[in-house]
């Protein structure tokens, strides 16, 4: 864990903020995010028994973004592929409604970036977002954008759900380089999806 001093833009004021990195369910770090992954995904994201589940066999990591000893954003990740192939999932990312805009998730990305570079040598970041063309769209695929991700063409729709998503990804190779190849992503996607929702 490293205490980091960080400039927030907006709020013209000085944060310290902690990243953390739980891998082993914890039900008091638990307590302190649930609040904030509820108001950012408020239907449909995976439940309380699904996250622990993906922590108790290893699959996935909880990460969360701490000022004074409170939470204020978080992140569920996942691994995909091996060796060169080697790619994070970001499932989930969310900031303190009350903070959001402030530059938090973006430093949460960067923590995100290094600790899954040093801890597992990934050569990309994927993400898959909601396909649309409202405002609310927009503004979560440019704030990927800003951050170096590449959206695909290629819109996926799952049995289950209604909405249509697209994958972005993040090259972390040396090469600003992403081919247009959405299908192939969703590979990762589902591959991590198929066994986050496995009760086994």
């Amino acid at each position: 864990m490293a205490n980091i001093t960080f400039d927030m833009r907006e709020a013209n004021a000085m944060l310290e903020l902690e990243f953390r990195t739980i891998k082993k369910w914890d039900e008091v770090l638990w307590a302190q995010i649930e609040r904030i992954y509820h108001e950012a995904f408020p239907s449909g994201a995976k439940t309380k028994v699904i996250l622990r589940s993906m922590l108790e066999r290893q699959i996935g990591c909880l990460h969360i973004g701490v000022h004074h000893g409170e939470a204020v954003a978080m992140a569920v990740t996942g691994l995909g592929g091996k060796d060169k192939d080697r790619m994070m999932m970001i499932d989930y990312l969310a900031v303190e409604q009350k903070l959001r805009g402030s530059g938090i998730g973006t430093w949460m990305l960067e923590q995100l970036k290094a600790w899954a570079l040093r801890e597992h040598g990934i050569t990309g970041v994927i993400i898959e977002v909601e396909s649309g063309s409202t405002d609310a769209h927009q503004e979560r695929i440019q704030f990927w954008q800003r951050s170096g991700f590449i959206l695909t063409s290629y819109v996926h729709q799952y049995r289950m759900v209604p909405e249509l998503y697209q994958a972005m990804m993040l090259p972390l190779d040396g090469s600003a380089y992403v081919r247009d190849d959405g299908e192939a992503l969703f590979r990762y996607i589902n591959a991590f999806h198929k066994i986050a929702y496995r009760k086994s």
